[in-house]
């Protein structure tokens, strides 16, 4: 039987989102969101009963139509076609992993008892998390500031038994699910399209999704980076403590300290070095990993505020006994704190690029493209050529998204965060970082060997001699394109303890 997370006003964290998700966890409202969800549901029917002037969105077009008036027996309709309307995204698919956070932070922001949704359709939502029910959504279509509309109309539109979904591995229309489960589809009231539709749960989706991965690929981009230092016969002094305390960023002194435990009981570190000094990209590790660090958790603060927040629009708050329409749905500081995460996670690219052209240059007795026979044999030249091409697609990737605004909706939504454009680049710049610092590990792990009969520390020998039962060192020329590939896929199943979650 699975393990059941309840969803509640109980903080979510990102270490909790890691459990549910490692965990396969199931979902069930708790009884407190329960009635908080049904009260809202009652306070907002009881209103419409009574109230006869127009409430933004709840009998009122959309947008830019706010003034237009709708009456009551057309409520449910106007909910209706707001979720098909607005479906109209395009490009790529979303990954399903980003799809099942998205139905899990979009039912924890409606679960508080603000939104106005029905109870019965806050639980299709959980019967779609739990039975791996996936609505498609496409990558391109939100402006990031009324919400993100157009995915957000694509998660809902299996609700009405329309769109199409992810089932057991196949793409079906979502009418043939509703068959396979006996579901009958939702009957939407008012509001409740609107509470669906507007929200931040495809960019807080994106962000958490790339939380999680930036922690581990942060704490593998030290122990790589280690491995290259080792590798390139590098000095300890830049890892000092005393170095880092006296210029105490917290991320600057977690990596220190993390590379001083890599290199504990090491024989290479210790040996006597001919060189005074080492290039930036190893001596400067604490320094520029560091400031991705702290850069890291920035973001998580940002994050965890989102995802526990009501991200809809209006709000409804029963013991004020108002309704209230604001701007919870617009995006920026998810769109400021995505694209400083993109260029966090680009720096730390960039350097181990770099790191990857020392190993190669036929320094410090190690020999050239680190083969024998070179001349030859071509060894590690292109890879590096590969690592220098996506280093620099993140650089440009990296470029804010958040700077950029279009008007929209005749002028009513003059101002937009471009939050999901810069959610979608930023998982590129993860998706290619744990590329180049997969192409580090070949070259450090071939480089090091060159170190011999000198051994690296006992984690360090551990971590390489798992990896080249995966890749071997390369005696002589073959294709590489199938070791980064390798790589890239025991990088991918390296598992970091959850709390190194709480440090980048």
């Amino acid at each position: 039987m699975k393990e059941i997370h309840y969803i509640s006003s109980e903080i979510l964290t990102l270490e909790a989102l890691q459990e549910i998700i490692v965990n396969q966890k199931a979902i069930e409202l708790s009884d407190e969101a329960k009635v908080n969800v049904q009260q809202c549901r009652d306070y907002l029917d009881k209103k419409m009963a009574s109230h006869s002037e127009p409430i933004y969105g709840i009998n009122t077009g959309f947008g830019s139509l706010c003034n237009v008036k709708i009456s009551n027996e057309n409520l449910s309709q106007l909910q209706e076609n707001l979720v098909k309307s607005h479906a109209c995204g395009t490009g790529e698919e979303v990954p399903s992993e980003i799809v099942k956070l998205m139905l899990l932070l979009k039912i924890q922001s409606l679960s508080y008892g603000h939104s106005g949704v029905q109870l019965v359709t806050l639980n299709r939502l959980v019967d779609f998390y739990n039975n791996d029910v996936l609505p498609v959504i496409y990558t391109q279509g939100s402006l990031g500031a009324s919400g993100d509309l157009a995915p957000l109309a694509h998660l809902s539109l299996p609700l009405l038994g329309e769109g199409e979904v992810l089932f057991e591995g196949k793409k079906v229309h979502a009418s043939e699910v509703m068959k396979h489960f006996n579901w009958e589809p939702i009957v939407l009231q008012s509001k409740e399209g609107l509470a669906l539709l507007n929200g931040t749960q495809f960019m807080s989706a994106y962000g958490a999704h790339i939380l999680m991965k930036a922690y581990k690929y942060s704490y593998l981009a030290d122990l790589i980076g280690t491995i290259s230092l080792e590798a390139f016969d590098g000095r300890s002094e830049p890892f000092n403590e005393l170095i880092h305390f006296v210029r105490p960023h917290k991320g600057q002194i977690v990596t220190a300290q993390r590379i001083n435990e890599f290199l504990e009981g090491s024989e290479i570190i210790v040996q006597e070095k001919k060189h005074v000094q080492d290039p930036y990209s190893f001596r400067c590790m604490p320094q520029v990993h560091g400031a991705s660090k702290d850069a890291i958790d920035y973001v998580r603060k940002v994050f965890k505020t989102e995802i526990n927040s009501v991200t809809d629009n209006p709000n409804i708050f029963i013991e004020a006994d108002q309704i209230i329409s604001g701007g919870n749905f617009h995006g920026q500081p998810l769109a400021l704190a995505l694209d400083f995460m993109a260029i966090a996670l680009a720096e730390l690219g960039s350097i181990s690029e770099r790191r990857t052209y020392q190993l190669i240059s036929g320094l410090r007795n190690l020999p050239a493209f680190l083969v024998d026979n070179p001349g030859l044999n071509s060894g590690f030249m292109i890879p590096q050529y590969t690592a220098a091409s996506i280093a620099s697609q993140n650089k440009q990737l990296a470029t804010p998204s958040s700077i950029d605004s279009i008007v929209s909706s005749n002028g009513q939504e003059d101002h937009v965060s471009m939050g999901a454009n810069g959610a979608t680049k930023a998982l590129r710049v993860m998706d290619n970082l744990e590329r180049i610092l997969a192409i580090e590990l070949m070259n450090a792990s071939q480089a090091i060997a060159y170190r011999e009969p000198l051994k690296s520390s006992e984690f360090i020998e551990m971590f390489l001699s798992s990896y080249r039962e995966e890749v071997p060192l390369v005696k002589e020329d073959r294709i590489l394109h199938y070791d980064i590939k390798k790589t890239v896929s025991f990088l991918d199943s390296f598992q970091i303890e959850n709390d190194l979650l709480t440090m980048a």
